[in-house]
C-alpha cells in the first residue's frame, strides 16, 4: 500500500523523480516555486501545496530535492515547525556541514532526517537508475528503503549526517575533472587534424575513458546540442563545496583547485545556466578551434 508523501522542488532532477513516486502507487502533495512544474505533477494526480509549511504539515515523510544549501536549510528550518512531518529525505548536494545543520534543526524537533543525494542525471532519475548515497538515522533509513529504491540503487553510508553528501562531492568532483581534462584532450586532437567522433571511439576502447568520452560527449559535445541536463553553476557550486570541506580537513586538492578555477571561468563566459558540457567550449576558443557537429 502507497503512502502519502510530500516532495519539495521539482526543478531538472526533482520534476523527474517525483512522478516515479505516482507509478509506484503513492500519493504526492508537492510544491515548487514554478506553478507550471506543480501542474505538470497536478496533471498526473498529484495535489497542489501552497507552501513547504503546507507540504510539511499534510504529510508525515517529506522529500525535497533543491538547489542551493541555503535553500535546503530555509525548507528544514519550516519543516521543523510543522505538525504533520516525521521525515525530511534530503536528496539535494548541499555538502557534510549543512547537512549536519539539518539533522540538528530537525531532530530537536523529534524529526527524522537522511541526507540522501543522488547520481545519475536526468536519465537515471527517468529509469529510476540512480545511484542514492544515503546517510543519517539507520531506522528512518529502513523505514524508507522502498520509498527510496523506486528513484534507483541504495549506498547506506552510515549514521553521521553528512556523510552521503562528503561521497556526493567526492563524485562530482571526479566527474567535474573528467569533463575538464576530456575538454584539453579533444581541443588538442582537434588541432592537430584527428576526427572527433573518432577520438571519442578509440577513448571508450582505451584507458582514457570516462563519463565523459562514454556519455556526455557522444550525447552533448559531438553535435554541438550541449545539453547534456546539468547547469554549470550547479557543477561549479559542487566543487566549491567539495575543496571547502577538502580544505578544511587539510586534504590537498591541488587538481580540483584547477578544476574549480576553469569552472569559474566557465560560470561567467556563459552564465550559470548553462550545461556543463560548455566546458568543451571554452577550451576550443582558447585552442581557436571550430568544431562542426559530427
Amino acid at each position: 500500500m502507497g503512502q502519502h508523501i510530500g516532495f519539495i522542488g521539482l526543478g531538472m532532477m526533482g520534476g523527474v523523480m517525483a512522478p516515479r513516486l505516482l507509478e509506484a502507487g503513492h500519493t504526492l502533495i508537492v510544491y515548487d516555486l514554478n506553478p507550471a512544474a506543480v501542474e505538470k505533477l497536478v496533471a498526473k494526480g498529484a495535489k497542489a501545496a501552497t507552501s513547504p509549511k503546507d507540504v510539511g504539515d499534510s504529510a508525515e515523510l517529506v522529500i525535497a530535492s533543491l538547489p542551493t544549501p541555503p535553500v535546503v536549510k530555509g525548507v528544514a528550518e519550516t519543516l521543523a515547525g510543522c505538525a504533520k512531518v516525521k521525515t525530511f529525505i534530503d536528496l539535494s548536494t548541499t555538502g557534510p556541514k549543512v547537512a549536519a545543520e539539518m539533522h540538528k534543526i530537525l531532530g530537536d524537533k523529534g524529526i527524522a532526517s537522511l541526507d540522501a543525494p543522488v547520481s545519475g542525471g536526468i536519465a537515471g532519475a527517468a529509469a529510476g537508475k540512480l545511484a542514492i548515497m544515503v546517510s543519517g538515522d539507520e531506522a528512518a533509513f529502513e523505514a524508507n528503503r522502498a520509498v527510496l529504491e523506486v528513484f534507483g540503487k541504495l549506498f547506506y553510508l552510515g549514521d553521521t549526517p553528512g556523510a552521503g553528501q562528503t561521497m556526493k562531492l567526492v563524485n562530482n568532483l571526479l566527474a567535474a575533472a573528467q569533463g575538464a581534462i576530456t575538454a584539453e584532450g579533444m581541443a588538442m586532437g582537434i588541432k592537430a587534424g584527428l576526427n572527433p567522433r573518432t577520438m571519442i571511439e578509440v577513448l571508450n576502447a582505451s584507458s582514457g575513458r570516462s563519463s565523459a568520452t562514454m556519455d556526455k560527449w557522444p550525447k552533448a559535445v559531438l553535435p554541438r546540442t550541449f545539453d547534456f541536463g546539468f547547469q554549470i553553476g550547479l557543477q561549479y557550486k559542487d566543487v566549491r563545496l567539495c575543496l571547502d570541506e577538502a580544505e578544511a580537513m587539510g586534504v590537498p586538492m591541488v587538481v580540483g583547485a584547477a578544476v574549480r578555477q576553469m569552472l569559474a571561468i566557465c560560470n561567467q563566459e556563459y552564465g550559470p545556466q548553462a550545461d556543463m558540457t560548455i566546458i568543451a567550449k571554452l577550451i576550443e576558443g582558447w585552442a581557436k578551434i571550430d568544431p562542426q557537429p559530427s
